[in-house]
């Protein structure tokens, strides 16, 4: 049990940041395609590993400074780290949470259309209703639910890429001995992994078990892995037609018109759905989090948090009539400057020299109570 209730705690955290930043453009391969795909196979691979590396470094060094300082919501993180100008990480957010509320929801309603025919609206209804389930189910409910369906996702990714390795592996291999790099691929996969930075400050309430900071850097190593793991299975199926993938506004859909498979595509798609829902429940969330802890101390934060919930949905399906192609190319541009700006660099420079001042406090502490 207590070895059980160790990995459990060492994953959690990784399989809650996949969830929530695979939705969207990555879910449907677009994000995959437009920053790893377009640097080649093998190029696309390596920004893959910049992108996993990236992000396991910055996880870890959160995930302690979190274990020290008790943050466990983003705004009391963001406010020791910062100090008085932690508002600005707010509006960064904040931003990006309408942005991939947007996604998502358009994200949706194209995959409910492409599977069943149905109006638009119906994608929207039902990832708007499982949302709002989600969050109002509260923390344990929802660290449960997505790392569970991290597994389920896991498993329908890696049937995915055999049933694509069993059709088309010898495009995919002829693909890879093309070994194309594009020179940009460092910088894709650096630029890819900075958008999602924000992701991290997200799920800072699975660490309230972390006790050592051999923990909290085993779990941030493993995030990085798991956040980028389901990316690896679409790249290499994408390998099977590059040219065409870099086509499409959903490049999944033309690796499963040459399955020809419709109960994967049936599958892929539910799962996918999923992945939304949590997605967009994670950025509320976090939100709403940092929303109680500075404002409603005290006070009963049970009547204010479904109106929330519902408002900021409904914001979010108005954001998604923009469309997924602008919404990934332009916004997420734009706002991946202000995650590097007010949480990777801060968190890098001034957040490591924060953690080892106090681990010399608490080591001069130890030696006096010692004497």
């Amino acid at each position: 049990m207590r070895r059980t209730q160790r990995w459990t705690r060492y994953l959690t955290p990784g399989l809650v940041f996949q969830s929530v930043l695979i939705g969207g453009g990555y879910g449907t391969g677009a994000e995959i395609a437009r920053y790893f795909g377009s640097c080649g196979l093998l190029g696309g691979l390596l920004a893959l590993g910049a992108a996993a590396a990236a992000w396991a470094v910055l996880c870890a060094v959160t995930f302690e400074f979190v274990r020290v300082f008790q943050t466990y919501d983003y705004g009391s993180m963001m406010k020791k780290l910062l100090g008085s100008a932690h508002f600005l990480y707010d509006l960064c957010f904040y931003a990006m949470m309408l942005l991939v509320l947007g996604v998502v929801n358009a994200t949706a309603a194209a995959c409910v259309t492409g599977l069943t025919g149905a109006p638009s609206w119906v994608g929207v209804a039902l990832l708007s209703g499982g949302v709002v389930l989600l969050v109002l189910k509260g923390t344990e409910a929802m660290e449960k639910a997505l790392s569970l369906w991290a597994y389920v996702l896991y498993a329908v990714f890696t049937l995915f890429l055999a049933a694509v390795f069993l059709r088309s592996g010898g495009s995919i291999s002829a693909e890879l001995a093309r070994a194309e790099i594009a020179p940009g691929w460092l910088f894709s996969g650096f630029r890819y992994a900075s958008y999602n930075l924000l992701c991290v400050s997200m799920i800072l309430y699975t660490l309230r078990n972390l006790r050592q900071r051999r923990e909290a850097v085993i779990c941030g190593v493993l995030a990085g892995i798991l956040g980028a793991a389901p990316a690896l299975p679409l790249l290499l199926a994408m390998g099977s037609d590059l040219s065409a993938v870099l086509a499409s506004e959903t490049p999944v859909t033309v690796i499963f018109q040459r399955l020809d498979l419709p109960w994967l595509y049936a599958l892929f798609q539910i799962v996918l759905l999923g992945t939304l829902v949590e997605t967009a429940a994670g950025f509320i969330k976090a939100m709403e989090d940092r929303l109680e802890r500075a404002f409603f101390r005290g006070k009963s934060f049970e009547l204010a948090r479904p109106l929330i919930t519902g408002a900021v949905t409904a914001l979010g399906i108005c954001v998604s009539t923009f469309g997924l192609t602008k919404l990934i190319t332009r916004g997420y541009g734009a706002i991946c400057y202000g995650a590097l700006l007010l949480f990777a660099l801060p968190m890098l420079t001034r957040g490591g020299r924060m953690l080892r001042r106090e681990r010399l406090r608490q080591k001069a502490g130890s030696s006096a109570r010692c004497r």
